[in-house]
């Protein structure tokens, strides 16, 4: 991955401060402007170049939130990360409906040849708190109540039925965790999934993004439990049989 150089770090940070300014069309169309007359005049071979197709070797599997960007938290260029977003980072399992997601899926890994599938929720997560309110949904939100009660509810099960007791901040940073555990189990539902997998063609990676601080934490399978991510992420076992036993 290219690291941006001080220049080109200027030229996309030099925003109004935070709170400011309200993001109208308006203003999409200025930064519109702006990204053609900055970004994109100092990287117009880039641009020639992906023009021309897509090689991207990640998958960044994340949520809806305007407070998350991939690209920015990981300073990935253009071209580099293959995104998907949704309310909630949910997977349906394979097969449980023809779904976005899926078909997604199904063209990161077998059509651009990903290589690695990161799941990253964040703190303080709408889904989720809406997830275990799911009951006042159904009035005023009922299409979200409707993606959450058939895709979350596992995971807001597991949470209930072992977790009774907490106070409500730290239930909700364990059903956040407990979210993409639920959604990384769902990927290995996909075939091509399973099959890269077992090959060693595929790596699958569960992160949290943290808000008020801009860390990110993975999920180590041996600790079971997510650390701070510093200089390597943690790819989750493959669960699967890695040789042929002799017959019995």
């Amino acid at each position: 991955m290219k690291i941006l150089n001080d220049k080109v770090l200027d030229d996309q940070l030099a925003l109004p401060e935070f709170g400011k300014r309200i993001m109208s069309v308006t203003g999409l169309i200025q930064g519109l402007s702006a990204f053609h007359d900055n970004y994109f005049n100092h990287h117009r071979e880039l641009f020639e170049q992906l023009s021309t197709g897509q090689s991207p070797e990640v998958l960044f599997i994340t949520c809806s939130d305007s407070r998350i960007d991939p690209c920015l938290i990981t300073q990935a260029q253009p071209g580099e990360l293959f995104v998907m977003r949704n309310v909630g980072n949910i997977i349906p399992a394979y097969g449980t409906v023809d779904s976005a997601e899926g078909a997604g899926i199904e063209y990161a890994v077998q059509g651009v040849g990903i290589k690695d599938i990161i799941i990253c929720g964040h703190s303080h997560c709408g889904a989720m708190k809406g997830l275990l309110q799911i009951g006042t949904l159904s009035e005023q939100m009922p299409l979200v109540y409707d993606w959450l009660k058939r895709h979350g509810e596992a995971t807001r099960r597991l949470v209930l039925d072992n977790y009774v007791g907490l106070e409500a901040k730290k239930l909700l940073k364990i059903t956040i965790e407990q979210n993409i555990l639920t959604q990384i189990r769902n990927l290995e539902t996909y075939p091509s999934i399973r099959s890269k997998l077992h090959s060693g063609q595929l790596n699958l990676h569960a992160w949290i993004y943290e808000i008020e601080s801009g860390t990110v934490f993975a999920y180590h399978a041996e600790l079971r439990q997510f650390i701070l991510l510093e200089n390597r992420s943690f790819p989750l076992p493959d669960p699967l049989i890695t040789s042929v036993s002799a017959p019995i």
